[in-house]
């Protein structure tokens, strides 16, 4: 490790189709880390790759009957624009296999030359996991266990049917790379151990991932690395918990499977962030109309106490220190990333700033401003309170005008009932109001409107 300094690697997407919520929380995960961790000084170098050259990419293209780069190109954007919604920042590099050819093949080489890898008899390279006796230590899986359970294809030639693919043969008319052993395509674990090398060096600090990576291909990964270069591959791993449905695995066999965008059309982008910050990062998460609801309901509590205070800036980070609820905030962080209570301490700081915003405004500003300050360290707190409120914390409402329009003309009607004193006429118009999920509050300054 170098002092100040982290090196960070995370294994991306594999892009033949849209992102599902479940790539939402390893994006929406290791976003909040790399924030938090700039937050407190820390030079952060994240790399998270894409893989853009995979059997999976290449059926689909078939089925499609279009050219692999042309779908991974719009899976891409496709990719891109969902993490944008979700307020992810761009990580520094964002490698592409098929950018990294030659670095897979310098390390194949390598492989093959130090005896850990050999090219077998229908063509592809494999790796021999027999001369890497510590394989398994991540997933403290006994290899002479996998042995037992393992099994060979009819049309693969492995020495060992533990052993894992580093080159696939390749024909003439297929997608593929010439290379020492003949015309082929990389693997998909020797990918990202030529990338996080290439980028991050022979040995970085932290390795992330989703909840499924740890076995295989994190196992392989360590493997393939070390016998490569002699050296640690990583000091730290890290992997993202699992999103249920429902408590149920997520799949599109269950047709319980949703894309981000399929998300977004119904739940407004810090909903689904909130959601997806609001447990453990390494804990399980429960995908459910009622979650989503209970993740609208206590982003809407920040919001509603940010209300009066949308021109107010986020304290500066030096200032900030000085608070409380930023020692307790960060306290949570400092353990494991623990989200869930540092939103604890930014609930308390609601409370507080509820109590005194009706007494003593100063005060009240600094703690909205506190507040402001601890939200957009995870990426939190940074549209407008009375747009969002209005929105209802759903995508549907947020952008509909006209609706928007019909509700402050009933408003006004409700004001002007009020003035000619027909306080039944004015009842109604909230009750009326009510049933369409719109709620007042009246207060000196005026009637402020959010949907429910």
């Amino acid at each position: 490790m170098h002092e100040g300094k982290i090196s960070l690697y995370v294994c991306g997407i594999t892009v033949y189709d849209y992102c599902h919520i479940g790539h939402a929380r390893v994006l929406v995960a290791f976003d909040a880390i790399t924030r938090y961790l700039r937050s407190q000084g820390w030079d952060v170098n994240y790399v998270r790759n894409i893989t853009d050259i995979d059997d999976k990419i290449l059926s689909r293209a078939a089925e499609n009957k279009e050219q692999y780069t042309s779908l991974t190109g719009r899976m891409i954007d496709a990719m891109h624009a969902d993490e944008r919604a979700l307020g992810v920042l761009a990580p520094d590099h964002e490698p592409r296999a098929t950018d990294h050819i030659d670095d897979i093949l310098s390390m194949v080489q390598s492989l093959v030359d130090n005896h850990y890898a050999y090219r077998a008899d229908n063509g592809d390279v494999y790796y021999r996991i027999k001369r890497f006796p510590e394989y398994g230590k991540l997933s403290n899986k006994n290899p002479d266990e996998l042995l037992a359970g393992a099994r060979v294809d009819v049309d693969e030639a492995k020495e060992d049917p533990r052993d894992f693919v580093l080159w696939k043969v390749a024909g003439e008319a297929e997608t593929g790379w010439d290379s020492p052993w003949g015309r082929g395509r990389p693997g998909w674990h020797i990918e990202c151990s030529a990338m996080s090398t290439c980028l991050l060096g022979e040995t970085f600090d932290i390795h992330g991932g989703g909840p499924d990576l740890p076995f295989p291909h994190h196992e392989n990964e360590i493997a393939q690395s070390e016998a490569a270069t002699g050296k640690p591959f990583v000091h730290y791993w890290m992997h993202a918990g699992a999103v249920r449905v429902d408590d149920e695995k997520m799949s599109k066999s269950l047709n319980n499977f949703f894309t981000i965008r399929e998300v977004l059309e119904k739940y407004h982008p810090e909903v689904v962030r909130y959601f997806l910050l609001s447990s453990h990062y390494r804990s399980p998460i429960n995908y459910s109309e009622n979650n989503l609801i209970e993740a609208r309901q206590g982003l809407e509590r920040f919001y509603q106490a940010l209300r009066g205070f949308a021109k107010v800036a986020p304290t500066p980070l030096t200032e900030l220190m000085q608070s409380d609820y930023y020692h307790r905030f960060t306290v949570a962080m400092d353990d494991d990333f623990n989200t869930r209570e540092a939103f604890s301490a930014m609930y308390d700081l609601v409370r507080e700033l509820n109590t005194v915003a009706k007494n003593n405004n100063d005060q009240a500003q600094r703690l909205a401003a506190d507040l402001k300050a601890l939200g957009g360290i995870l990426g939190l707190l940074e549209v407008d309170p009375a747009g969002f409120l209005q929105g209802g914390g759903t995508a549907a409402h947020s952008t509909d005008e006209h609706k928007d329009e019909q509700i402050e003309l009933l408003i006004a009607e409700r004001e002007q009932a009020k003035k000619n004193k027909d306080y039944a006429g004015a009842d109604a118009i909230r009750a009326q109001l009510k049933s369409q999920g719109v709620v007042l509050e009246d207060s000196r300054e005026g009637t402020r409107w959010r949907r429910v």
